[in-house]
C-alpha cells in the first residue's frame, strides 16, 4: 500500500519505519526540516533501540522517504497516518492543534486531487475528537465524496516499540464501515494480534483506559510496597504472588462498569489496610479514595432515581451480588434506606433473600440491622411490578431479567448493573 504518516515524533517514526519494513511504500511528512533529512538520509531522530538500522535498510530499500510537503506526501499515498502529538495546556486540556493543523492541510491538498482517500488518527485524544476537530478540519469546504476517516491508537512502549509495533496487545480500528476497517487490516497484515473494529469514540477512549490503568497499576504497587515495608512483608514477593492468580487479579474480573461493591470481604479489608497506613504514619492516596469513590456510586443511583420524581420503586435484588443471600455491606442496602429517607415507597425483590427462608447470620443481620427493609420485601414479582413506578436492577439476577420482560411501558427503568435492562 501507498502510505503517508505526518508527523516524525516517536509514533510517527516508528511506525513509519515498521510499515516500510513489511512491504509498504511510505513517504513521512513532518514540518521539521532536520527531522525530515536525517529519516531520509536512514539516521533516527530519536533514541529507540533498533530503529536507526532499520530506518537505513527501508531507506535504502526505497520503501521510506521523507518530505515537509504535505501535498508531495497526498500525491504519493492512498492513506494517510496522523501520528501528531496533543500535549497538554497547563489547565490540563488537551491540545490538538497540530491534529486541526495537519487536517487542514490535507483537506486543502484533497481539494485539487480530487481522488479517494483515507485518513487515519493514530494520535492519542479524547472520544469525539474525530468528530468535532477532524472531520470538520478535513472537510471545512463540505462533504467530500471518497473520504474515509479511523481512529487506529498505538500502544507501544518507548525502549521496546519495535517489538511492540509488530506484537501488540490488539490492533484497535475504531469506524463506522466494513470497507475501512478492511483497509486497515490489510495495512496491519504481518502484525500479530487481534483485530478489533469497534465505533470511533470507543477507540478514542480505549487508549485513555489503557494509560490511566497503567498509571493506577504503578502508584497502586508501589502503595502497597509502602504498607509491605512499614509491615515487614517482602512487598516483590507479595507482588509476584499476587500476579500468579490470572483468574480474578490479573484477568478481566471487577472490570466491567456496574454498580457499587460491598459485602462481607472487599468493604472490611480496605478498612483494615488504611488503618495499618494511618498507625504506620504512610499516605496511601489510591487506596484512601477506594471507599469514597464507592461511597459516590450509591449517592449517584440514589440521585438518578430520584430523578425520576416518581415515588413508587421497585427494587430487583438486595444482596451484593446476584446468587447469594448475603446483605452485609451491600450497597443496594444503602441505596434502600436512602430511598425510604426521601420519602420513596419500596418494594423489594429478590429471591435469595427470602425471608422465609433465610437462616442463621444473615436472619439475624435483617432481624436485627434492617428490620424496616424485612417488611418491605416480596415473595413474588407480580405484587412489586404491580407497586412500582420505578423499577430499579440492582443486580443481574434471574428477577431482574424476568421483571424488566414484563416491565409495561409507563415504567421507568434505573439500571444499576448498567448490562441489564435499559435506563428510561
Amino acid at each position: 500500500m501507498r502510505v503517508s504518516v505526518f508527523g516524525l515524533g516517536y509514533v510517527g517514526c516508528v511506525s513509519a519505519a515498521c510499515l516500510a519494513r513489511a512491504g509498504h511504500h511510505v513517504t513521512g511528512v513532518d514540518t521539521n526540516a532536520d527531522k525530515v533529512a536525517m529519516v531520509g538520509a536512514g539516521t533516527s531522530p530519536l533514541v529507540e533501540p533498533g530503529l536507526g538500522e532499520l530506518l537505513r535498510e527501508v531507506v535504502d530499500a526505497q520503501r521510506l522517504r521523507a518530505t515537509t510537503s504535505a501535498a508531495e506526501g497526498i500525491a504519493g499515498s492512498d492513506l494517510a497516518l496522523i501520528c501528531v502529538g496533543t500535549p497538554s495546556r497547563e489547565s490540563g486540556q488537551l491540545d490538538v492543534t497540530a491534529v486541526e493543523r495537519v487536517a487542514q492541510e490535507i483537506g486543502r491538498v484533497l481539494d485539487q486531487l480530487r481522488k479517494p482517500y483515507t485518513v487515519v488518527l493514530r494520535s492519542t485524544v479524547l472520544p469525539g475528537t474525530t468528530e468535532s476537530v477532524l472531520i470538520p478540519a478535513l472537510s471545512s469546504a463540505g462533504e467530500r465524496e471518497g473520504l474515509s476517516v479511523a481512529v487506529n491508537p498505538e500502544f507501544m512502549r518507548e525502549g521496546s516499540s519495535l517489538r511492540d509495533f509488530a506484537r501488540p496487545p490488539l490492533t484497535l480500528v475504531g469506524c463506522p464501515d466494513a470497507r475501512t476497517a478492511s483497509l486497515l487490516r490489510e495495512l496491519y497484515t504481518g502484525v500479530e494480534a487481534p483485530f478489533a473494529h469497534t465505533s470511533v469514540r470507543t477507540a478514542e477512549m480505549a487508549k485513555y483506559v489503557s494509560n490511566a490503568f497503567h498509571a493506577l497499576k504503578v502508584t497502586f504497587a508501589n502503595e502497597i510496597g509502602d504498607l509491605c515495608e512499614a509491615l515487614g512483608a517482602d512487598a516483590q514477593e507479595v507482588m509476584r504472588v499476587f500476579a500468579m492468580d490470572r483468574k480474578l487479579n490479573i484477568s478481566e474480573a471487577y472490570l466491567r462498569p456496574g454498580f457499587a461493591f460491598g459485602g462481607s470481604c472487599l468493604p472490611k479489608d480496605v478498612r483494615a489496610l488504611l488503618h495499618a497506613a494511618r498507625t504506620a504514619d504512610l499516605a496511601v492516596p489510591v487506596l484512601g479514595e477506594i471507599l469514597p469513590s464507592n461511597e459516590r456510586q450509591i449517592q449517584q443511583g440514589i440521585a438518578r432515581v430520584l430523578a425520576t420524581r416518581r415515588r413508587r420503586i421497585g427494587v430487583l435484588g438486595l444482596a451484593f451480588k446476584p446468587d447469594t443471600d448475603d446483605l452485609r455491606e451491600s450497597p443496594m442496602v444503602r441505596l434502600v434506606e436512602g430511598l425510604i429517607g426521601k420519602g420513596c415507597d419500596v418494594r423489594i425483590l429478590d429471591r435469595s433473600v427470602s425471608i422465609a427462608r433465610l437462616g442463621g447470620a444473615n436472619r439475624r443481620y435483617i432481624e436485627e440491622e434492617i428490620p424496616h427493609i424485612a417488611s418491605l420485601m416480596c415473595e413474588s414479582l407480580d405484587p412489586m411490578l404491580e407497586h412500582a413506578e420505578v423499577l430499579v436492577v440492582g443486580n443481574g439476577g434471574e428477577d431482574a431479567r424476568r421483571g424488566l420482560a414484563l416491565a409495561r411501558p409507563d415504567q421507568a427503568v434505573v439500571d444499576l448493573t448498567r448490562s441489564v435492562g435499559r435506563s428510561r
